[in-house]
């Protein structure tokens, strides 16, 4: 059987929160079912890896001067990305992975990064005042998934934990939200929605990390990989077979709680 191929896109510069381990959930879940997988991780510079040559894709968050050196190196590889997000290969991206995704960032120094323009988003931080700390978004968040699963679940809430300064905007309905919350702030605090989505990008701000107690999700995105890759594990089985989420479900619903 063919393997799956994850591309963990800036791994040495964005991984706040433990984000990685999305990608180790990931892995696992497709151990589980006895599916090939080959994870690669693509730095700074590497045009020799193509993206095109994988078939699930994350980026995780980080610092501003992560995010602006990660910017101008993604930037060079927007038409790459942009092939592949047409071609339905899915994207999980976390914080500043999500806001890079978008039209635009501005810190709270007021520098404009540049985002890909995939996602009709914007993000704003609010100016830091001097001899003041920055203002932040903070703590646990649950918020109700608003999109539709193809996957089995007893499961419809994503559960994290955001740290962001910046506010993210949803500027058209090109661009629909990922969730709608619950508790926590979100987005932006103000409009009461977590997160964006389009074809098969996901962007979130929920860390800590996300995928383990959300196991719904990653399977989500799992089921999407092999339907677009034609992966004979889908011909085969029609679906992706239960696991035992017993622990999973216990830390998704005691997340939910705090």
């Amino acid at each position: 059987m063919k393997a799956l191929k994850i591309a963990h896109l800036y791994a040495d510069l964005l991984n706040l929160y433990g984000d990685r381990g999305n990608v180790l959930t990931l892995v696992k879940r497709l151990e589980w079912r006895s599916i090939p997988v080959i994870v690669e991780e693509i730095g700074l510079g590497e045009f020799q890896k193509k993206f095109f040559d994988y078939d699930l894709f994350f980026i995780g968050g980080g610092q501003d001067q992560q995010q602006q050196d990660v910017a101008e190196d993604l930037l060079k590889r927007a038409n790459e990305l942009d092939d592949c997000v047409s071609a339905g290969k899915p994207v999980l991206a976390v914080c500043g992975g999500y806001q890079l995704l978008g039209k635009s960032y501005q810190t709270s120094e007021g520098l404009d990064i540049p985002g890909l323009g995939i996602l009709d988003i914007i993000t704003r931080a609010k100016p830091q005042e001097q001899g003041k700390k920055q203002d932040r978004l903070i703590g646990n968040v649950c918020a109700d998934l608003l999109i539709d699963l193809n996957v089995k679940s007893v499961l419809n809430t994503v559960v994290g934990f955001e740290n962001h300064s910046g506010r993210t905007y949803i500027i058209s309905d090109r661009t629909s939200p990922l969730a709608s919350v619950r508790t926590g702030f979100g987005n932006n605090g103000e409009d009461g929605f977590e997160g964006a989505v389009y074809k098969n990008i996901f962007g979130t701000y929920l860390h800590g990390s996300l995928l383990p107690k959300n196991p719904h999700l990653a399977d989500e995105l799992l089921f999407r990989a092999l339907k677009t890759s034609k992966h004979p594990y889908l011909e085969e089985h029609g679906t992706l077979l239960d696991l035992n989420d017993k622990l999973e479900i216990k830390a998704h619903q005691q997340a939910s709680k705090l």
